[in-house]
């Protein structure tokens, strides 16, 4: 647990300086439970590692913490990704060469991409992603058909739109959730 301390410490300013994100909850149960789970606090070193600036921004129903990446832009250390392992294929066989994908990243990550109501949900808490976007998880029907969602937030709203799975910007990344 010691090579957690820094981590948790960090985690535990954050959370203080933003109690707007989850105003019912206390840091002491959330760090019991960071401290029951250390496979939890694996996944939160990266996120943290790669920019997400991971905060609590809520419990789910069974009664977990949900971590999400609440950096005010993409992450740095995940932009420049495909959508998914197969859009990465497609890229890398026209001889282009994205940072990876979303998808296998979250994975390795040990957390899971949002959806288009998390992210919305994140965006109430937020704003965030006023100058980058961020893929989100998208519906199996519509990346059958080659497309991925990503998100943003302008002009005072959530926007969704549609992108090639195989593309990537230096300005689109993901962020993850974590239940703890």
């Amino acid at each position: 647990m010691i090579m957690f301390e820094e981590l948790i410490s960090t985690l535990k300013t954050r959370f203080e300086e933003n109690m707007h994100r989850h105003p019912d909850i206390e840091w002491d149960d959330v760090q019991k439970r960071l401290e029951a789970n250390y496979d939890r606090l694996r996944s939160l070193k990266a996120m943290e590692e790669t920019g997400g600036e991971p905060d609590v921004i809520g419990a789910d129903s069974e009664g977990r913490y949900i971590f999400c990446d609440c950096s005010p832009e993409s992450l740095m250390g995940r932009r420049s990704t495909c959508y998914d392992q197969k859009g990465q294929d497609e890229r890398e066989k026209k001889g282009i060469f994205p940072q990876g994908n979303a998808v296998e990243m979250a994975l390795a990550m040990g957390i899971e991409l949002l959806d288009e109501e998390q992210y919305r949900a994140l965006q109430e808490l937020g704003p965030f992603d006023q100058k980058t976007s961020s893929w989100v998880r998208t519906p199996e029907q519509l990346r059958k058909l080659g497309g991925a969602i990503f998100g943003d937030y302008r002009y005072g709203r959530t926007f969704f739109y549609h992108n090639s799975a195989g593309s990537f910007y230096a300005s689109r990344g993901f962020r993850g959730l974590l239940r703890v």
